[in-house]
């Protein structure tokens, strides 16, 4: 299966789950990049106070380079604060610093400029810890081609943003 096809693949299963309801699991995180508007569900979340992984596959997205990505939170995680973490194209290693977004901040846009990052990369939306499972945090993967760019195979799960 070629990139593309994997990719409008991972965006029509998103499409399709972008219908369920914030109050379900961790909330979706809503990315925007031009036409491109999808829900993304979290790998990692608190149910109940407990630690849990969720069996999901971070979605793909191809992005035209200078293309700005919006990302967008549910209000309970803006109001505990979140963070912007960019991997390298296999979701194991930190590329650049975390880009903070202030307390109460529900939206931050990042560019898709060749400067800034690898032709294909993951961004890692990551909620503040300190909540029910204290040093857990819920996090939402996405996969980012740029032209030219190529994913590796990602990681099963995202990195633990445990301590």
């Amino acid at each position: 299966m070629s990139r593309a096809t994997r990719a409008a693949a991972a965006v029509a299963l998103l499409l399709l789950a972008g219908c369920a309801k914030d109050e379900e699991g961790p909330g979706r995180v809503r990315v925007q990049a031009g036409a491109l508007d999808v829900q993304v569900q979290a790998v990692q979340g608190c149910d109940d106070g407990e630690p849990v992984r969720y069996d999901t596959t971070p979605p793909v997205i191809e992005v035209p380079q200078d293309t700005e990505i919006t990302l967008t939170v549910p209000d309970s995680v803006a109001e505990r604060g979140w963070a912007v973490q960019f991997f390298d194209e296999n979701l194991e290693e930190a590329i650049n610093e975390p880009l903070a977004v202030p307390d109460g901040e529900r939206e931050v846009s990042v560019g898709s400029s060749a400067d800034a990052v690898p032709p294909a990369f993951y961004l890692l939306v990551v909620e503040n810890k300190g909540g029910d499972c204290g040093a857990w945090s819920r996090a939402w993967p996405i996969g980012v081609i740029l032209p030219g760019g190529d994913l590796g195979s990602p990681s099963p799960t995202a990195p633990q943003t445990e301590d």
